[in-house]
């Protein structure tokens, strides 16, 4: 799975599969489930760990799944697998604005949505219309206000996939989005270029306070484990500098959150998702 995440770690799956469309997705979650094989949806492996060991299971990536159109209106709809920037920029060219905030954050709308991903205050669900999921084999709607959502958390029944979203949107100037682009680009390099693979923040925010900060003050900017490291750049993200185990970032992780604790009483909770077999 090094090959297929951001932190180019993890062990190996026993299959990985990429299904072209709804049709294709059904029929191998059928087969599976007749092998009484487990399986884990991804995107691009973004805010995604995986232990060395790897994955007993199938890896289900939903990369085809990444169709975007208009829906009419102020609405529009992006398959599970569309890069986030793609869906800013079709936004955009239908002259509709407001998630601009997501376009400097890699990775697909599938996992953007599953962790309410944002930036600035704002959260992708809060924009988010309508969600699509696959859950027991059946294709099911539901309105956003259906669902338990909050700060990096959406609330699912286990077996859902998301499928797709629609996102309610305001009109917005062509030249407006691409300024937001624009600063959020030059924010994103100035604060977030650590110069190696990482995931992006690794600890969410708790609440009133700022991880990077905390991290800081206890001393953890640039602390190291074999080769992963907090970064000197941004000490929110854990980086590879190069032949890190996953065990590499979960040790580092758990110094992290003891000397945090340690100085400032707060528990840190890791805001990638960890998978894998221990």
């Amino acid at each position: 799975m090094s090959l297929h995440t951001s932190l180019k770690v993890g062990g190996p799956a026993d299959l990985f599969a990429i299904p072209e469309d709804v049709e294709d997705l059904k029929v191998l979650l059928s087969w599976l489930g007749e092998q009484n094989i487990p399986w884990l949806p991804i995107g691009r492996g973004y805010n995604l760990l995986v232990r060395d060991k790897g994955i007993r299971g199938a890896i289900i990536s939903l990369e085809r799944f990444n169709r975007i159109s208009s829906v009419g209106g102020l609405v529009i709809k992006a398959e599970a697998g569309a890069e986030n920037l793609a869906v800013v920029r079709f936004a955009q060219k239908t002259g509709l604005g407001g998630i601009g905030f997501i376009s400097g954050i890699p990775g697909t709308i599938g996992g953007a949505i599953k962790m309410n991903a944002g930036a600035y205050g704002e959260g992708i669900l809060e924009r988010t219309d309508q969600l699509t999921l696959l859950r027991g084999g059946n294709i099911y709607d539901f309105r956003i206000e259906d669902l338990d959502y909050g700060y990096r958390h959406l609330k699912l029944q286990d077996g859902d996939i998301i499928l797709a979203a629609q996102f309610k949107l305001d009109e917005r100037e062509a030249h407006q989005t691409e300024e937001e682009i624009r600063k959020d680009s030059e924010l994103r390099r100035s604060k977030h270029n650590v110069g190696y693979p990482s995931a992006g923040s690794f600890f969410k925010n708790p609440d009133g306070k700022v991880a990077w900060r905390l991290i800081d003050a206890a001393g953890m900017r640039g602390a190291r484990v074999g080769g992963a490291q907090a970064s000197e750049v941004h000490s929110n993200f854990l980086v590879n500098t190069g032949e890190a185990s996953t065990q590499d970032f979960l040790d580092l992780a758990e110094r992290i959150i003891n000397a945090v604790f340690a100085t400032s009483g707060v528990t840190l909770e890791e805001e990638v998702r960890i998978v894998g077999e221990i």
